[in-house]
């Protein structure tokens, strides 16, 4: 039986001051933007990597996704315990320092297996970040803010991105002027390996900021099975996890087909520019990061305040609606934009891809933190992680390697896979998210106070 938890009959505590909860939130989202655009630089610098590794589509793909999504997903959920019974802010910081200090070590590496290990570094100390940010930021605000706040945080995985490509972009221009350069201490270095310094160790600066953020107060406690949440054992969080499997199931498979399709489709679109039309590295670089960093940040921010909006008008479900309308606005996008005659047309067509595609994250989340009892966030939001990161950024932009290197057997004709595997991402997410409703209406129902 679950029943809240109450300390003498007393009301809980006043939010935070809202000065503080977005103070936090921008922290947040330095953060995040640091571990996006080091996970994104590789997107930019597949070619001259691919040169001087040797490497397939394939194996630049293992190292985009499956690397860095092999241990990112798997950590996650030792490291969402952790979340939800240690300081969340030490956390946060300790994985700041591994990511930044494993993607500047991605500059060392001279062959695909030590940028293999080095991308499952990056992995790892990422997996700290977004369980334990999503669990603080649920106790900074109230539920009507909670929306806008997790998509303001998650819109700095855009932004991080946007940046990733516009940083790429100069480097690689760079690279064609000056291949190699020397370093003090290290030697002489291939330019795409200073890329990964240059973007990595800044990070390490980020990681001291977060010990400006105090640990907030745990909120939404209550109890299982006549036991305190912060007492709960990891087998009975699962088995509460799993007694709502009708409503966890269709929200974790949902917006995974959108990160599937987000991930994917981006990881391989500098290539796809290059391949189809002849649009320099350089340039689609630019034109990527600037995409992002307006219509992908703009869809992220939006879809949080609709979900907001929607909620006050008393939908319950307006978390699992606005992914519904993400998945619906991506689809015509992401089928045409990669047929366009030029880039030119390809490249507006992206424009409103990102925007939809983008506006579910935060609602996602959001989704999550509504439903679960605040000791367990860290590990529902691991699990979470772990199907959209082990989905999207772990198979998404292998599948689309695949289906190019194996299915139609030739580079240029990798639109057609993007096509593809975007177009049935956006009906499956519209699938399972209209699974999904009724059982969260609910549970959302079960646990109003």
């Amino acid at each position: 039986m679950i029943s809240p938890v109450r300390s003498g009959g007393q009301q809980p505590a006043a939010w935070p001051a809202l000065r503080l909860g977005w103070y936090a939130v921008a922290v947040l989202f330095i953060a995040y933007t640091f571990s996006f655009a080091d996970r994104y630089i590789l997107s930019l610098l597949i070619g001259p990597i691919k040169q001087d590794l040797g490497l397939s589509d394939t194996r630049i793909s293992l190292l985009h996704g499956f690397a860095f999504a092999l241990f990112y997903t798997f950590m996650g959920i030792p490291i969402g315990r952790l979340a939800d019974r240690y300081s969340r802010r030490t956390i946060i910081a300790i994985g700041i320092s591994v990511w930044s200090a494993m993607t500047a070590a991605c500059g060392l590496a001279q062959s695909f297996w030590q940028l293999f290990a080095a991308r499952v570094g990056v992995g790892v100390g990422e997996a700290a970040l977004s369980p334990s940010a999503y669990s603080m930021i649920a106790d900074l605000f109230p539920p009507r803010l909670l929306g806008r706040a997790l998509s303001v945080y998650s819109a700095g995985a855009i932004v991080g991105g946007g940046l990733a490509f516009i940083v790429g972009g100069m480097v690689v221009q760079a690279i064609l002027q000056a291949p190699s350069v020397t370093l003090p201490l290290v030697g002489t270095v291939k330019s795409w390996q200073l890329a990964f310094m240059v973007v990595g160790l800044p990070g390490l600066l980020v990681s001291a900021l977060m010990y400006t953020v105090p640990e907030p107060v745990r909120r939404s406690k209550m109890q299982l099975e006549g036991v305190a949440d912060e007492d709960l054992s990891l087998a009975q969080v699962l088995r509460f996890l799993g007694s709502q499997w009708r409503a966890y199931v269709p929200l974790f498979l949902g917006f995974s087909m959108l990160a599937v399709l987000f991930n994917g489709v981006l990881a391989w679109t500098p290539a796809f520019l290059d391949r189809t039309y002849g649009l320099a590295i350089g340039q689609s670089g630019l034109y990527i990061g600037l995409l992002l960093l307006t219509f992908g940040a703009g869809g992220m921010v939006a879809g949080g305040v609709l979900a907001d909006k929607l909620l006050d008008r008393g939908y319950r479900d307006a978390t699992l609606r606005t992914g519904i309308l993400a998945g619906v606005g991506s689809l015509p996008f992401v089928v045409l934009a990669p047929l366009m005659p030029n880039s030119t047309l390809a490249l507006a067509l992206m424009a409103p891809l990102w925007f939809f595609a983008t506006s579910g994250f935060g609602a996602g989340v959001a989704a999550l933190q509504y439903i679960t009892p605040n000791r367990m966030r860290g590990i529902a939001s691991a699990l979470y992680l772990f199907t959209g990161n082990l989905l999207g950024v772990g198979i998404g932009p292998t599948v689309i390697a695949l289906i190019t290197d194996y299915g139609f057997g030739e580079e240029a004709a990798l639109r057609y896979s993007i096509v593809a595997v975007g177009s049935t991402c956006a009906v499956f997410v519209v699938i399972f998210l209209g699974i999904g409703l009724r059982p969260f209406r609910a549970l959302v129902e079960s646990r109003a106070d």
